[in-house]
């Protein structure tokens, strides 16, 4: 059995890892798939979260930039009453402490969102007046999630906004474009990240026993 070296919680020493994470640039960016990869989960946590809560309904979002899920209560099927956007996290930032070394990050504990959406989202956030919650599906990361499994984290964007505007720019990171991502003369790959520590989020999806009663 492989074991971890925990320096504290979700952080553990990645140089004495024995199944080290790929920490390679995907040379080519396929769009398409990972358009699929996130439906698809966005499709688990839809049902897992219809299943458990009776009194509202969560659906897929046909508003174009804003969150994959939106929620409603069953007894008014025309009033959102809040988001829920979706990220897949399957590779890991692997130089995060060499490329962004201001960040006081480790690769273990570190998760991306593209900048650009978490613009977007604190703007509608703004506009419309009602609560986002971000969610993370974590994989391929053996040291915190077991082999062909997954683990979820969420926060509020409100809190996203705060730990962005308190640490500014040291967990801003550009990678090179690449192949793949333009699709039909439009870029679509995902350039620009900012970076979170799952300590700043919370376990499993989403709690809404007390919202919206």
């Amino acid at each position: 059995m492989i074991t971890y070296q925990r320096i504290s919680n979700n952080i553990f020493n990645c140089k004495t890892c024995l199944t080290r994470c790929d920490g390679t640039t995907v040379p080519q960016f396929d769009f398409e798939r990972d358009v699929a990869f996130s439906e698809k989960i966005e499709r688990e946590i839809m049902d897992v979260l219809n299943k458990k809560y009776s009194n509202l309904q969560f659906k897929k979002t046909i508003k174009e930039g804003y969150p994959d899920i939106e929620i409603y209560h069953k007894n008014n099927s025309k009033k959102c009453v809040g988001y829920i956007e979706v990220k897949g996290q399957a590779r890991t930032f692997m130089s995060i402490e060499r490329l962004l070394p201001d960040s006081n990050l480790k690769s273990s504990e570190t998760l991306a969102l593209n900048l650009s959406d978490l613009e977007r989202y604190c703007q509608i956030k703004d506009s419309d007046k009602l609560p986002i919650f971000l969610v993370w599906c974590v994989m391929n990361r053996p040291c915190l999630v077991l082999r062909n499994s997954k683990k979820f984290y969420f926060q509020d964007i409100d809190l996203l906004k705060k730990i962005r505007d308190n640490v500014g720019d040291s967990r801003r990171f550009r990678r090179k474009s690449g192949q793949g991502d333009v699709i039909d003369g439009v870029h679509k790959g995902v350039v620009v990240n900012y970076h979170f520590s799952i300590n700043e989020l919370i376990y499993g999806l989403p709690r809404f026993e007390h919202f919206w009663k």
